[in-house]
């Protein structure tokens, strides 16, 4: 595992070399601003290593950043059931690759090409360019969605259909701030609140009853 994810990579690069060009020809100090978004880049597309313990009973965050709603759900696409539907969002400062809540198989695979308005939006999870997987077990079927935002301009898919995931797995990101959202069946006591803080591939959102 890389410590920078590969998308960086061009973004990385090509902020470095303008730094160099700029500095060489204009002046050093015209080289800084380049080079602090060079720095900023690294910093973005950061792969940290996180230790994952694997809980079969468990629904682990799928991304870093803030829970900013919890929602009850009569049914939902794939799931198919009344369920629980947690929001996630993640701020340009967060960690953006984005994880496995469960091990299971990839039975639905959705993208929709649309806008791009604040992630933070009651109704971006509809209008915005998002990208859903259903990822289906032996005890569980649940849903996780991609949602680009304002600055968003790309969600990065690693997996295709009938895919096998394993628990904290990278499976995908999304480049320059957005959330997701994760919709569990009611049998999923949610462990999360409001406001709270939480950390891809560790915080439980949540643990199936049975």
């Amino acid at each position: 595992m890389t410590p920078i994810i590969s998308e960086g990579y061009p973004f990385i690069f090509g902020c470095g070399a303008l730094a160099i060009l700029l500095g060489f020809s204009v002046h050093p100090y015209v080289a800084v601003i380049p080079f602090v978004l060079m720095l900023y880049f690294c910093y973005f597309f950061r792969n940290p290593k996180r230790h994952i313990e694997l809980d079969e009973s468990a629904i682990l965050s799928p991304a870093d950043g803030t829970v900013t709603d919890i929602v009850e759900l009569e049914t939902d696409e794939f799931v198919k059931e009344p369920c629980t539907k947690v929001v996630i969002f993640m701020s340009v400062f967060n960690v953006h690759v984005n994880r496995s809540p469960i091990n299971g198989q990839i039975k639905l695979q959705k993208y929709f090409c649309g806008r791009f308005r604040p992630a933070y939006k009651d109704t971006v999870g509809f209008e915005n360019e998002h990208h859903v997987i259903g990822i289906e077990n032996e005890r569980i079927r649940i849903s996780v969605k991609q949602i680009a935002g304002i600055l968003a301009r790309r969600i990065v898919s690693y997996v295709t259909l009938d895919d096998d995931l394993k628990q904290g797995e990278l499976y995908g990101m999304i480049k320059f701030g957005s959330c997701l959202e994760v919709v569990m069946p009611k049998k999923v006591e949610i462990n999360v609140k409001v406001g709270q803080k939480v950390a891809g591939g560790q915080t439980v959102l949540g643990r199936i009853k049975d």
